[in-house]
């Protein structure tokens, strides 16, 4: 089963061929770049599609985007996008007290990874904001925490200090910086593994046993290099996810 999905984050928007649950081909955009992307919703879908008409499957976190996406694929290609959370149930049960607020990438995401492992599993994922959430063994989402992400922590510590300067986060090359640059980068870092072992391990202490840990998103691997308790990095977890979960609403 193919499909053309479209991952709307906060920093990307990522377009993807996804077939079962394996990424064909894909184009990533910065979604602040509204108008040049959604100008080139129609040379994108052929780019990825060829001559095949596939069904256009959302996963969104963005709603405005959200909109004049699926706005512009009905208007210029007679295309009415299915929306995750809207048109297509979550691909998981939740034990969650407010289903509506809680972000669909984060339960596809994690649906993909319970797919995978086959148990309970912890995903973590890195970007504009660092969500790390649980599946039990008996695959239910659980919830999670939601942190700064590293770029955003780096412009907090830039816009509300007086003296501390905007850096690009780069891998610290040991615990200590040794000039500012190096000493922000290393604290941004350090601070998020830390957080994502302590965070895990109390998943772990709820659950009675250690989850095996997924992460992903743009800063995954920054963060990988200096975590040995991470299963594995997924670059297109949700990609694959959003394939998963068409094809769990299709078989229903």
């Amino acid at each position: 089963m193919k499909i053309f999905a479209i991952d709307i984050g906060n920093s990307t928007t990522r377009f993807a061929v996804v077939q079962g649950c394996k990424v064909v081909d894909k184009l990533s955009f910065p979604s602040s770049d509204t108008s040049a992307m959604i100008n080139s919703i129609g040379k994108i879908y052929s780019k990825l599609c060829g001559q095949e008409h596939l069904p256009v499957v959302i996963c969104s976190v963005v709603q405005k985007l959200c909109n004049v996406i699926t706005e512009k694929f009905e208007l210029a290609l007679d295309i009415t996008p299915n929306i995750i959370g809207r048109d297509i149930p979550l691909p998981m049960d939740v034990d969650l007290e407010d289903l509506k607020s809680v972000g669909k990438d984060r339960v596809v995401s994690a649906a993909m990874a319970y797919d995978r492992i086959g148990q309970a599993v912890a995903v973590a994922s890195f970007g504009t904001a660092i969500t790390i959430d649980c599946v039990n063994d008996d695959g239910v989402f659980l919830g999670g925490a939601i942190l700064p992400g590293l770029t955003t922590s780096a412009k907090s510590l830039s816009e509300h200090t007086s003296a501390l300067p905007l850096v690009e986060i780069v891998p610290p090359a040991g615990p200590w910086g040794k000039n500012t640059l190096q000493a922000i980068s290393s604290g941004i870092v350090f601070g998020a593994a830390g957080g994502l072992r302590e965070i895990t391990e109390r998943f772990a202490n709820e659950l009675g046993h250690w989850p095996e840990l997924i992460i992903t998103g743009g800063d995954a691997k920054i963060i990988a290099s200096h975590c040995n308790f991470v299963k594995a990095v997924v670059e297109d977890l949700l990609l694959m996810g959003i394939g998963l979960t068409y094809e769990k609403w299709k078989s229903q």
